[in-house]
């Protein structure tokens, strides 16, 4: 697959951001920067912002107030960005075709040319153990082979930034493990992941950072080891023990 490109859109920074429904404020004045290397896991309470801010970040929403910013670069989504990011979300949206057709589609759309497209979709296949179901139709595919070819689709588009929201919400014990392996892989070819999860055990297995939110504010952002071991904030504490934790 081809190698990193040379201008890198990380760090990716949020200054100030907000954002509101109405007269509900949903995320507030949240600042951060996320950069390259291991993968970064948004943690939190149900209606903590996690889902909302991995949106923002990727471009899918527009922030109320404050700016998002790709590598250093003036805020906003260019069409250079979008190209080097994806997303995966919990439960993906696969086109009626076979495994290695939803592939070599995204690759079309990102206008890779049609004469790298078949080498680039045996290569994904493999790498995320889907070889054996290229031309098995996606939507008769289980669960977690959804979501490995979710992941082999994004993969296959070479991003810098990979998002994904709560990859193994919806998957047993033995497809959760197969998600995490590959997610452990993208990672180590150079990939920069941000994801939500709400498995604690997840996330120690895989973070190498966590940003900690609680009632739409970032109350932490720290390596995990660090944050597993001695959390900074009552919230954290609170979190981590299996309490409520109230906005």
């Amino acid at each position: 697959m081809p190698g990193a490109r040379a201008e890198s859109i990380l760090p990716l920074e949020l200054r100030g951001v907000s954002f509101q429904a109405g007269r509900q404020i949903l995320l507030r004045k949240l600042t951060a920067t996320l950069s390259a290397g291991a993968p970064t896991v948004v943690l939190g309470p149900n209606g903590a912002g996690k889902s909302l801010l991995l949106r923002i970040a990727h471009g899918l929403l527009a922030p109320t107030r404050g700016d998002v910013c790709y590598g250093g670069r003036p805020p906003g989504l260019t069409a250079d960005v979008r190209r080097r990011q994806a997303m995966v979300f919990e439960r993906p949206v696969l086109l009626r075709r076979t495994a290695a057709r939803n592939i070599s589609y995204a690759l079309s759309v990102a206008g890779v040319p049609r004469s790298e497209r078949p080498g680039r979709v045996a290569d994904v296949l493999a790498r995320t153990g889907l070889k054996a179901l290229a031309d098995r139709n996606a939507r008769v595919l289980s669960a977690g082979e959804k979501q490995r070819l979710a992941l082999a689709r994004a993969w296959a588009l070479v991003p810098e930034l990979l998002f994904l929201d709560e990859p193994t919400a919806a998957l047993d014990p033995s497809a959760t493990a197969a998600i995490e392996l590959l997610i452990g892989a993208i990672s180590a070819a150079g990939t920069k992941i941000v994801m939500t999860t709400h498995d604690l055990g997840q996330a120690r297995r895989l973070a190498g950072e966590v940003v900690f939110l609680n009632g739409g504010a970032l109350v932490e952002q720290s390596p995990a080891e660090r944050f597993f071991a001695e959390p900074q904030s009552e919230a954290a504490r609170a979190f981590l023990k299996g309490e409520l934790v109230w906005d």
